[in-house]
Parts: C-alpha cells; sequence; structure tokens
C-alpha cells in the first residue's frame, strides 16, 4: 500500500478479506493442482486471521502498528491489500534453530531464556563469534537485533547496548531476535545480484514431474508402435495378393500368434501410459481381437473380416510395408525420439549438478551447468552422452544467475520493473551499509537491509507513512556509528548507485512506471546523498481522500524547472510557473495537517481541478483516479526527478525511448478488443503515453515531428483496431506537435483529437 493515501472507512470493513477468503476458498476446493490447492488452504487460514481479528477488535486497520501492545517497528505478516493477519513475523512457534540453540546453551526453549542467555558472557561470545565468521543470516529484520547488541557491548557503547536491550525485553517472549545460523558469511552483493538461490532453483526441480503427455507419447513410439509391426507382419503372413487370410494360418503361425498374444499381455501389464491398444476401434486392437479369435479356433465373421482386412491396409498404405526402406527409416527416427531422456531425467541430472554448489547464493557461472551429458554421467545415470539440456530446464537454470543487475536484464532474467525492485534491495543493502567502518556491523546492516527489502507494506490511513529502515531500535542505536564515518565518498556511492538503477530502469522498461518498492529504495539512496529531491509513490484509488504530502509539490516543481515550455507542458495544459509559485507560497506558511500529518492543500486542490473534466464530481474510485493521475502528470510519476536532479542520461537517448513508450502504447491497446474488463489496460496505455510525451519533451523540435511521422509505420505492425482507436491521441499529438491546443475539456477539432488519460468517471473514449 501506499505511503501517502488515507482511507474510506469502507475498505477497512470486512467485505474486501471476506471476497479474498472465499476466493481462496473456492480454489481451495477445485484447482486441480495439489499444490496450488494447498497454497490456496495457506492463504484462507491467513484471511480469516484477518477477519477474525478485526471482528474481535483485535485489529486495527490503517494503523502503523496494527496489534495493540506490538510497536511500528514489528514487522507483521500482511496479506494482499496491506491487511494484517496479527501474527508478527518473528513470532509464531520457535524455530528448529532456535530450539537447537536452546539446547546448545542449556537453558529452556523458550525465546525469553535465548534472550536472557544472549546477553551472559557466554551468549556475547557466541554472537561475537558470529558477527567475526558471518555464519548467520537475517530473514526478518528483529533477527539482527542481539547482534547489534553484541556489537554494541564489543564497542564500549555499553550504555547504547542496554537501552536497547530494555526496549527490546517487553516482547523476548513473543519475538526471536536471534539470527540464523548459515554456512558461511553473505556474499558480497556490491554489484552483483540474484533472482533465485541455488535452492530455489533446486526447489523449482524438484516439483517438476514428468509430463503426462509426452512421456505417453514416447511409450506408444517405443512400445506399442514396434508391437504394432509385429502384429501387423504376423498377419500379412496370411495374405495374398495384399489380402489378409487368404491362406489358411499354419500351426506355425498360430504358436507364433499365441506368444505375440502372451507377449501383449506383459506389456500391457507393465506399460500403462497408452491406451489406445485397449480399444476395439482402433487398428492395433483390431489386429490383436482377431488374433485372438484365431488362436482360440474360432473362425472370423464376416464383419469381424472386413475389420481386420480394412486395418491392415490402412495400416501399409499409412507407412508402408513393415521391413521395407521408408517404414524402416520412419521407426529408426521415431526410436531416436524415443531414446531421448525425459526433461525429468534432464532435470533429475541438473539436480546432481546444482548439488555441488553453495546452496544459499546465485549462480556466478551459469555455462557450465548447461553442458550436454557427459560420458561419466552416461556411466552414472544411464542418460546418453550428448544428450542437451532442454530449453525449460535452463531458463530455471539462469533464472538463479548472480551478475551486475543490468546482465540480467539484458539476459532476460529480469523481465519486467516489478522483478527489478524485488533485487534492487541487495544492492542498496549493500550500498547504504559502506556508511558504517567497522567491516561487522556493515555486514550486519546490510542483512539488516536486505531482509527489510522483504517486510510488505501495510494498509495505512491518514497519511501515515511506512516504517522506514533508519526506525528499526537497533539500527538507531548504532546510527551514530554511520553518522562518524559517512562522507562525501559515502554520498557519492549512493548517488553513483541511484544513478545507475534510475538509468536501468528507465532504459529497460521506459514504458512501465516505476513500481513502490523500487521507489521506495529509490528514496532510501537519495537520503543517503541528501539529493534534496523526494520520489513519490503511486497512489490507490480506493483508498485516497483528496490530499497529498509536501512532497508531491515538490516533485511537482522540480518537473516545472525541467519541463517549463516544453511539448509536455503544452499537451497536458500545466502552468508550471503557478506550481512554482505554489510551492514557495506554502514554504513560508504554516505546515497543513490531516490527522497530523503534513499536507499540501494548494497541489491537493489543483489535482482537483484539473481533474474536473473527467470526473462526475461525487466520490468513487474513479474519481479518485481522475486526481491521482493529474499528481503524477504533474509530477511526472519521478522521471523529471531522475533526469533533472539525478541526472540519469539514459542510452541510446530520448527519442528512442519515445519510440518503444508508443510500441508500448499499441501493444496495450491491442489487448482492449474484445476485453471485457478493458479500463486497467487502458490505464496502463495512458500512462506508458505519458512517459512517451516526457521523453519526447526533451527531444529538438525537428526529432519531435520525425517521430510523429513514424508512428504510422508502428501502429501499422498491429491489428488494424489499434489504429482506430488510437486516432483521437494522435491527432491530439500532432496538434500539439504543430502549436495547438485543447478546449477545456481535453478535446480539439470537434471532438476528432484527444487528450489521452486513463482515467474516467463518464466513461474512457478508447473503450
Amino acid at each position: 500500500m501506499n505511503d501517502n493515501a488515507e482511507q474510506q472507512p469502507l475498505v477497512a470493513a470486512p467485505s474486501y478479506p471476506a471476497a479474498q477468503l472465499a476466493k481462496a476458498f473456492t480454489t481451495a476446493l477445485t484447482h486441480h493442482d495439489p499444490a496450488t490447492r494447498r497454497r490456496a488452504e495457506e492463504r484462507g487460514q491467513r484471511w480469516r486471521a484477518v477477519l477474525a481479528g478485526m471482528g474481535a477488535g483485535r485489529l486495527r486497520v490503517g494503523s502503523r502498528t496494527p496489534v495493540p501492545g506490538l510497536p511500528a517497528w514489528v514487522t507483521h505478516e500482511v496479506v494482499r491489500g496491506g491487511f494484517a493477519t496479527g501474527t508478527a513475523s518473528a513470532g509464531g512457534p520457535l524455530q528448529p534453530y532456535e530450539t537447537e540453540a536452546a539446547r546448545n546453551f542449556g537453558v529452556p526453549a523458550e525465546r525469553r531464556a535465548l534472550f536472557a542467555h544472549a546477553l551472559t558472557e557466554a551468549g556475547l561470545a557466541w554472537l561475537w563469534a558470529r558477527l567475526d565468521d558471518g555464519h548467520y543470516e537475517v530473514g526478518v529484520p528483529e533477527e539482527a537485533a542481539l547482534l547489534t547488541v553484541a556489537w554494541l557491548v564489543r564497542h564500549g557503547a555499553t550504555d547504547a547496548a542496554l537501552d536497547l536491550a530494555d526496549e527490546l525485553e517487553p516482547f523476548a517472549d513473543r519475538l526471536r531476535f536471534l539470527p540464523r545460523p548459515a554456512d558461511g558469511p553473505a556474499p558480497d552483493r556490491v554489484t552483483t545480484v540474484h533472482r533465485n538461490t541455488v535452492s530455489d532453483t533446486v526447489d523449482t526441480l524438484v516439483r517438476r514431474r514428468p509430463n503426462a503427455a509426452v512421456e505417453t507419447e514416447r511409450e506408444a513410439l517405443a512400445v506399442w508402435q514396434p508391437f504394432g509391426d509385429e502384429l501387423l507382419a504376423h498377419w500379412l503372413g496370411t495374405a495374398r495378393d495384399g489380402r489378409v487370410l487368404e491362406l489358411a494360418p499354419d500351426t506355425d503361425w498360430l504358436t507364433r500368434g499365441a506368444a505375440l498374444l502372451a507377449r501383449y499381455r506383459r506389456l500391457a501389464a507393465e506399460h500403462t501410459r497408452c491406451t489406445k491398444h485397449l480399444s476395439p476401434k482402433q487398428n492395433l486392437g483390431i489386429l490383436r481381437g482377431a488374433l485372438e479369435e484365431t488362436v482360440a479356433g474360432r473362425p472370423l465373421d464376416a464383419r469381424r473380416l472386413g475389420l481386420l482386412r480394412h486395418a491392415v491396409e490402412a495400416m501399409v498404405r499409412r507407412r508402408g510395408l513393415p521391413g521395407s526402406a521408408p517404414h524402416s527409416a520412419l521407426r529408426r527416427q521415431q526410436a531416436r525420439q524415443a531414446a531421448l531422456p525425459s526433461h525429468h531425467a534432464l532435470a533429475q541430472l541438473m539436480l546432481r549438478r546444482l548439488a555441488e554448489l553453495p546452496q544459499d547464493t546465485g549462480i556466478t557461472e551459469v555455462p557450465p551447468l548447461l553442458t550436454p551429458v557427459t560420458e561419466q554421467e552416461e556411466r552414472e545415470t544411464g542418460l546418453p552422452a550428448g544428450a542437451e539440456v532442454p530449453r525449460v530446464i535452463r531458463r530455471v537454470v539462469e533464472a538463479a544467475l548472480s551478475a551486475p543487475l543490468g546482465t540480467l536484464v539484458e539476459r532476460g532474467v529480469v523481465p519486467s520493473a516489478e522483478v527489478m525492485a524485488e533485487l534492487v534491495p541487495q544492492l542498496v543493502a549493500a550500498t547504504t551499509a559502506r556508511a558504517y567502518g567497522d567491516e561487522a556491523l556493515r555486514a550486519l546492516m546490510a542483512a539488516n537491509h536486505r531482509a527489510f527489502g522483504n517486510r510488505r507494506s501495510l494498509l495505512l490511513l491518514d497519511l501515515q507513512r511506512q516504517v522506514r529502515v533508519e526506525e528499526l531500535p537497533w539500527v538507531r542505536a548504532v546510527s551514530g556509528q554511520r553518522s562518524a564515518v559517512i562522507g562525501k565518498t559515502d554520498e557519492e556511492g549512493a548517488l553513483t548507485v541511484l544513478r545507475q538503477l534510475g538509468e536501468l530502469a528507465v532504459q529497460a522498461f521506459p514504458g512501465t512506471i516505476l513500481p513502490n518498492p523500487l521507489v521506495r529504495e529509490l528514496g532510501v539512496l537519495a537520503r543517503q546523498c541528501d539529493l534534496g529531491a523526494p520520489f513519490v509513490e503511486e497512489l490507490a484509488a480506493d483508498i485516497f481522500m483528496g490530499t497529498f504530502s509536501p512532497k508531491f509539490l515538490t516533485a511537482a516543481r522540480i518537473a516545472g524547472e525541467l519541463l517549463g515550455g516544453t511539448l509536455y507542458e503544452r499537451y497536458y495544459g500545466i502552468d508550471y510557473g503557478a506550481i512554482r509559485d505554489l510551492a514557495i507560497t506554502e514554504t513560508g506558511a504554516a505546515p497543513s495537517r490531516s490527522h497530523g500529518a503534513r499536507t499540501s492543500p494548494g497541489f491537493a486542490r489543483l489535482c482537483t481541478e484539473r481533474a474536473a473534466a473527467d470526473s462526475s464530481g461525487s466520490w468513487s474510485v474513479a474519481a479518485n483516479g481522475t486526481v491521482i493521475e493529474q499528481a503524477q502528470i504533474l509530477t511526472t510519476h519521478n522521471l523529471a526527478t531522475l533526469v533533472h536532479r539525478v541526472e540519469i542520461a539514459p542510452r541510446p537517448g530520448f527519442a528512442d525511448l519515445a519510440h518503444r513508450c508508443f510500441g508500448t502504447v499499441c501493444r496495450l491497446t491491442a489487448r482492449v478488443h474484445n476485453n471485457r474488463r478493458p479500463l486497467p489496460t487502458i490505464k496502463d496505455a495512458a500512462y506508458a503515453w505519458r512517459q512517451m510525451l516526457f521523453h519526447l519533451s526533451l527531444c529538438p523540435p525537428a526529432e519531435q515531428r520525425r517521430f510523429l511521422a513514424g508512428l504510422a509505420e508502428e501502429t501499422a505492425r498491429h491489428p488494424a483496431h489499434v489504429a482506430t482507436r488510437l486516432a483521437p491521441a494522435l491527432a491530439g499529438l500532432a496538434r500539439t506537435v504543430e502549436g495547438g491546443a485543447f478546449d477545456t475539456d481535453g478535446t480539439a477539432e470537434g471532438g476528432r483529437a484527444r487528450r489521452f488519460l486513463g482515467w474516467s468517471t463518464t466513461g474512457h473514449w478508447m473503450r
């Protein structure tokens, strides 16, 4: 959820959790996949906890402290929509490593006992050893707390250590503050990241099961096709001029026939995937049934004899006579195909290879894992030497590549801005931790930040802000260590990483707005390098109540510094000069507040006024969306901050980014056709259009006209309805490039030209 959004009272009602519970319940009952049913059941249990907590008053939905008695810094289990379940992520039953630690320490298997032991001389010595060897993990931020206490004690900050221990002690029986053991120190992630660990890859491959359709086809080619050939050849032994049973079966023929039937019964018992041979209407079933009758001494009636002769003729006509050159070539090809190792078997081989690697990191060298089966592996597994690793398994392994983030994007391991946002905390953790002079503390704070990056946002009301990493008690306790060593070098390092991440996100995904998790990590870096420019999150329309924090006005002012007098300002009808004056006025005025949070009433009023043409005036999610979209337009949703303050320089240039944005617009517009719920797609297309306008506005006028001239070529690559739907938007763009403007309702030329926005309460023209 968003850091700066208020909550409609109806959202806090149990209707949303109840609907999610019903959805999970249906999936748990009806889905064909057992694993999916199990996950749905677990999801349903969490939603039941949410509803029970809301009903009993044990949960304060919309608060930074949703569970009474637990401070804001506690990491909560959060489900979709930002609802806390009432369970602390560091709570619940003792973890196996805690039970093992209690046994080794000789204390009761209780968290409070573990906490107390950690503060003894023996416990501190154990924690110091972990700080020195790095053999620990921090799964949730709380698991870094006692290590921080130990670090403070060792460095003479006894008072700070005691204060931190006192703050943690009331929760020592409920939360785990002890670090998890690890086989080795965490890898240096200053420059490399990975999407999956080796352990994740192993889990994925273990879950793979043999493909039933493929294995059925393999059985048909390896078993039943050759057996059918034998039956056919046996019946052809009674043929004259191509017609079977023109020659009477002799004793030898009947004996061999009985042996064939006996072998059939053995094959049918051993090979059960393919069932076509059981059908009396299939050629193989007809030949076998006729043979059983003949071997039993029962003459074939006219109908069965006709079916037999028809089946034999059809098989010979289709495949040729058994033993003929075409037939033999076909069977050799099919035998080679059937002999190929299955994907499941090759997945087992990959598991053998992965078992030799460290399990808790990514894979630094992927190619050696993807080589064909070696001769030694053939001897050990029976797989044929030289067999290639199939593409589907290659993709699973490549997803664990550990490399610079740009490399992962280039190779398709990171396919979206959302996936990129999942990896960025690994880099930001290492970057922010460099401000600590002590190596052990630096590693600890990096591990803490990585864990904090996995913390899910809560649904918040009244412009409350999500908890920041700096608010964690153990981070506050060592903040003096950071400030003592931070200097220009650290600020420059944070700015360098911020610039690299910004450029990569804009270059790789130019038609996608920055997702909130990525925005938050960029904000961490911006604060570290004292950039003085905020990053703003995307607000959710269903929990928005018309107020904005002051950073939105600041972001809009920065956008005006970059875009004043440009195509962007003209297209969207913005007066960036008025925004500058508003920012000056509000800066000098007493801060306005909404429920205790600072707000920018002038910016909220401006967005509401600009949205009036696309809003019916009454409260609704769509009406909220029109106001939020205006805020995104005025601020450029962080693009201006990245270009103007961070000074990103995306390659190969803004014209190329604009072209790629338009390609995204076309692809999204193509999905509107026959779409039962087209509005989310239209919204995303409008956002990509806005990104396109931003990049295009940074191009010279001549480049803008060339861009406009090339749009017809791009639309021609898509279905015809794309050009039809985009025609009003293209007309509006052309009008603005040539110096024209829209009317107050966002149209021109009698409605033939329109400003492309994503939200509307009166029915979208593209729909």
